[in-house]
């Protein structure tokens, strides 16, 4: 299949170019001293990166000094400034979080405290199931929300098995009172060319209607030799308000691809030792090898005041996806040659959810105990489609390659092992979650003490099908119950100090063939989380740190006198503690920065011949900084640096195969001009100046090379 690589100039280009042209002359001219010039108030309009609150689900929109959790959200400043081309590029700003790539595919997988994170597994708008699951592309939203650790009775079991160590939710971009009028050209390395558009206004009787549309495409190689991705994103965001009721409805389209991707590297059983990382651009995958996403997806959402102190709220979500692709694996035999085999499949894809929620939310008194109040249900479904067809899985003479010295072999044929419909996919699983949650917070002496408890009880119900046949072939139908506690203590309002006792939950698997419990069928499983943690909130400057234990078990397969019996008995153990601070602690520099410690161990493995080694793919420390410099004595002009580091990690549950420590550094500046009354935001970034090559990531025991150096530029043009 050939990527289509023609840009088509629209409208927001020429307006661009117009904008620049005027303001040529505007360049030499000296930048007003007064607060309220044009350069000073866009500038300043860059100050908000990183905003301490989000959604917290059943709890609803919380600033973080009020809740017992660790939330926090990266704005769309920081997504316009530092010009991402993924979600995973804004999520490395967070000093515990860490990205790497799905089995075989293009799609993103995060790491939160030492725990995956799925694509399908993150949220918008507190809705699970509505996010394209490969890609995403940070234009559409307002804020990308992160919440540390685990959140089964915040937001129920996600549909996808992760949101153990922690979730994410995007937040739609929405009118505001302002209006919004904004054209963005960029350019990315070596030759991945785009531009964006953003435009809302509020109209009506006090700007009781709003409207915000917005959009971006961008074609073309990106620094890794060869490789050619494209995406093209369109949103829409209607809302309505009066005095009591507010309405929005939020729609979008996505379409992403992927060509000749560099893939993860495998490590066949007999590789003794981590092959050194590859040349930073180079590019081990074939060029037969491509992803094409679409997304069409959207969330309905209402709420009413019924008193001043009661609220309802419901929302609906809906999409519909098809993936289409030819992947490759890239298998190394001998880590000192580099000497390696391609394997191939196809697997067309088709997704159709629905997720809903409904609940109400209020505030009341008991003589000297406030209360607030949530009881709520919620509905999910997810319908997956799809075929497949693999091969060769084997070195066999036509498919060799090599990992220092890539070969293009010609694509083989997927014969080995296929199943179901390739033209029209059918029904692979069904999926259904409902759950039932209710929630007090206790507040005592003002409210400087608050204690929430709540419960959600959760059922999954998932089908599997023989997508050839059509008939149901296994289906799983338990539930589970999830508390919350947490603490929070104010004794000021710059300073919190809080606990928390909080569960994930995932659907457990059946027990196999070839033990006596054959087919048993086990309850959800649920991860316990222990939490310690405190804020400090000082006007322009924000820190927190937090200590935590998350236990989540295993499967393990245990010797009776009967014979072996299939169980859940065993465990994985992450502990740590993370620091995190941002804001402005001097007028004109900013700092997002942070520390994260994580040891994750493996408890209770199979007769114990792992016990108390490293688990597989989770750093043992991550640090990340951060910094931004207005220059006072050259008006409009900010210098940015941020220095990424992550700590060794096992490729492998006996701890004989490791990855090095590395450390990323990135440098970028930015100027403000005005055109007139127009400010000009002109952007240059490098990421990975030193164009390191490195291995940044063995999640599932697979290794995923860090980008090579990359240059990034943009002009945007608010007017």
């Amino acid at each position: 299949m050939v990527a289509c690589r023609t840009i088509v100039p629209g409208t927001g280009l020429a307006a661009l170019g117009a904008a620049l042209a005027a303001a040529t002359p505007a360049l030499a001219q000296q930048v007003a001293p007064e607060d309220d010039s044009i350069v000073v108030t866009a500038q300043r309009e860059n100050e908000t990166q990183v905003i301490r609150q989000g959604s917290l689900g059943a709890l609803g929109e919380k600033d973080a000094m009020e809740v017992p959790f660790a939330v926090k959200a990266y704005s769309e400043t920081l997504i316009l400034n530092q010009q991402p081309l993924t979600l995973g590029a804004v999520l490395e700003n967070d000093p515990s979080v860490r990205t790497s790539l799905g089995f075989g595919n293009a799609s993103e997988q995060f790491v939160i405290r030492g725990f995956p994170l799925y694509g399908e597994d993150i949220a918008i708008d507190g809705l699970y199931g509505v996010t394209p699951r490969q890609l995403v592309s940070p234009e559409l939203y307002d804020q990308v929300q992160v919440l540390n650790g685990a959140s089964a009775f915040l937001f129920g079991a996600a549909p996808g098995g992760s949101a153990l160590g922690g979730t994410v939710n995007l937040q739609p971009k929405r009118a505001r009172d302002k209006d919004t009028n904004r054209v963005t050209v960029n350019y990315l390395s070596d030759s991945h060319i785009g531009g964006a558009f953003d435009f809302g206004r509020r109209m009506g009787a006090d700007g009781s209607v709003g409207i915000r549309v917005n959009g971006a495409g961008r074609w073309g190689d990106i620094a890794i030799d060869d490789e050619y991705r494209s995406s093209i994103v369109l949103g829409a965001a209607l809302d309505w308000r009066s005095d009591r009721a507010r309405l929005s409805l939020d729609l979008a389209y996505q379409r992403a691809k992927v060509q000749h991707m560099r893939p993860m590297v495998q490590l066949d059983g007999g590789v003794t030792a981590v092959p050194d990382a590859p040349r930073a651009g180079s590019n081990y995958g074939q060029d037969w090898n491509y992803t094409t996403l679409r997304d069409i997806f959207g969330i309905l959402k209402f709420e009413y005041d019924i008193s001043d102190d009661f609220l309802f709220y419901a929302s609906a979500g809906a999409r519909d996806a098809a993936e289409r692709g030819v992947y490759q694996g890239f298998h190394v035999t001998d880590a000192a040659t580099g000497d390696a085999y391609v394997t191939g499949s196809n697997i067309p894809r088709n997704d159709n959810n629905e997720a809903a929620q409904v609940g109400i939310r209020g505030k009341f008194a008991t003589g000297p105990i406030s209360h607030e109040i949530n009881l709520g249900a919620s509905h999910s479904r997810y319908i997956n489609r799809n075929a497949y067809e693999f091969g060769p899985f084997g070195p066999d003479g036509t498919n060799e390659s090599n990992l220092y010295d890539p070969v293009q072999i010609t694509k083989p044929t997927f014969n080995v092992f296929f199943n179901g419909d390739l033209d029209d996919p059918n029904p692979a699983n069904r999926t259904r979650l409902t759950s039932f949650f209710v929630s007090d917070t206790l507040g005592a002496f003002d409210e400087k003490v608050e204690l929430t408890l709540g419960l959600r009880r959760q059922q999954i119900f998932y089908r599997a099908y023989d997508i050839t046949a059509g008939g149901e072939t296994s289906r799983y139908k338990e539930s589970a119950t999830t508390p919350v506690i947490g603490l929070v203590i104010r004794p000021s309002e710059r300073f919190s100090i809080y606990a928390n006792r909080i569960e994930g939950l995932v659907q457990s698997p059946s027990a196999p063939a070839g033990v006596i419990n054959p087919t048993e069928v086990f309850p959800p499983y649920k991860t316990k989380q222990y939490e310690i943690g405190g804020k400090v909130a000082l006007g322009r400057f924000n820190a927190s740190v937090a200590l935590f234990q998350t236990d989540r078990p295993q499967t393990l397969v245990e010797s009776t006198p009967d014979g072996n019996v299939f169980t859940l008995n065993g465990q994985q153990r992450n502990k740590g503690i993370e620091f995190s601070l941002d804001g402005e602690p001097v007028k004109g520099l900013r700092v997002i920065a942070g520390l994260s410690l994580t040891d994750a161990k493996q408890r209770r493995t199979q007769g114990g011949a792992t016990d108390g080694l490293d688990a597989i793919g989770v750093p043992d420390y991550t640090a990340n900084v951060n910094v931004e410099w207005d220059l006072g004595f050259l008006p409009g002009v900010t210098l940015t640096g941020r220095l990424i580091q992550t700590g060794k990690q096992q490729v492998n549950l006996t701890n004989t195969l490791e990855l090095p420590e590395w450390t990323r550094f990135d440098l970028g500046a930015r100027y403000v001009v005005a055109a007139g009354e127009t400010p000009i935001t002109f952007r240059f970034n490098v990421d990975n100046v030193a164009n390191k090559s490195y291995w940044s990531s063995s999640l599932g025991g697979y290794l995923v090379q860090g980008l090579p150096r990359t240059f990034k530029a943009s002009a945007t043009v608010e007017f």
